[in-house]
Parts: structure tokens; C-alpha cells; sequence
């Protein structure tokens, strides 16, 4: 499968304090460095044992067949990276996106998510997909208030449904619909 490079068509977008563009499965021992750090650390994904670069890179190719992919890098430092992918397998959910982001620890709170985040609603949108879902495990404060800044709405909130480290998370769910769609 090709996959775009930083200098091919899809270009750069520059944000505060880095730079955006289309990810490619060389980054994913980057995505793995920041990913593997919330496995080990947080409640914020489900995941319960580190994820190799192998298997990232087969994650990312996956995404990228139909989706979106972006890496938020200073210089040669991946800062973070977000995606979106299918929200289900049964084809009625086509126009329906499941999307993610991950920054490097300690970078929260600095409109780097933000601008990464807007950036990926508007590559799915412009592809043509209807709506976004972001999946949050709750409590998340910095994560609800990203998806409430970019008109994500809550839409459902699960009790309990995941255990990591001894302890119940529920998840919460957050919509994000095209502008204009009736």
C-alpha cells in the first residue's frame, strides 16, 4: 500500500509549536513510544500490555486504506499524533468515524492537541465522512474539554465497563456531526 510522504500532496499544516502532517508507518516507533506510555501509566486506553512498533505500523496501515493519520512533530521529535478509523464493521456505519488522539506526556494544556484534533476533523470531513466519535475514559477533564472545544457533544455514558490497574472506568462517548448535515 503507498502511503503519503511528508513531501507528497498532502503537505504540512503548521501548528503552534510543531508542525502536521499525514503519517506514515515509519513514525510508528514514535506512536508506539507515546502509545506504550499511557498503557503503562493511565486508565485513558484499555490496552493492558505494551503494543510493539510492528504491530503500530499494522494498525497504521489499516487506518490509513480509507482514514486519516496524523503526526504532530518539532524537528525530528513525533509531539503526538491522532486518528480516525471505522466506528463499527457493519456497512450502515460507513459515514461514521471512531477518531483518537495521543500527545507526548506533560505536553497537555498547550493547544497542541487542539490544533492537531481540528486539524484531523477537518481532513475526515473533507473526505466525506458525517460524523466523528471520540471515546473517552472517564474522569478525563483535559480530553472532554478538547472534544467539547471542537463541537463534540456527549452522547452516552457507560458505567464500569473497563478494568485496569484494580480499579472500574466507565467511557463516555462524544459526537461530532458534519456542519450542515440534516
Amino acid at each position: 500500500m503507498g502511503v503519503a510522504s511528508p513531501s507528497g500532496s498532502v503537505g504540512y499544516a503548521r501548528g503552534m509549536s510543531g508542525a502536521i502532517r499525514a503519517a506514515t508507518l515509519a513514525d510508528a516507533a514514535g506512536v508506539a513510544d507515546i502509545y506504550n506510555w499511557y498503557i503503562a501509566n493511565t486508565v485513558v486506553t484499555f490496552e493492558l500490555d505494551p503494543v510493539p512498533a510492528s504491530e503500530i505500523a499494522q494498525r497504521m496501515e489499516a487506518v490509513l486504506a480509507a482514514h486519516d493519520w496524523l503526526v504532530l512533530e518539532r524537528g525530528s521529535e513525533l509531539l503526538g499524533y491522532a486518528y480516525a478509523g471505522r466506528f463499527h464493521a457493519r456497512a450502515a456505519y460507513l459515514p461514521t468515524t471512531e477518531s483518537t488522539i495521543y500527545l507526548r506526556d506533560g505536553l497537555g494544556g498547550q493547544g497542541l492537541g487542539t490544533t492537531l484534533y481540528a486539524e484531523l476533523v477537518r481532513r475526515i470531513f473533507a473526505r466525506g465522512y458525517r460524523h466523528l466519535i471520540g471515546g473517552i475514559a472517564l474522569p478525563n477533564e483535559g480530553s472532554v474539554r478538547l472534544h467539547e472545544k471542537l463541537g463534540f457533544v456527549k452522547v452516552a455514558h457507560f458505567l464500569r465497563v473497563g478494568c485496569k490497574f484494580e480499579r472500574w472506568i466507565d467511557v463516555g462517548y462524544w459526537q461530532l456531526e458534519k456542519p450542515g448535515e440534516p
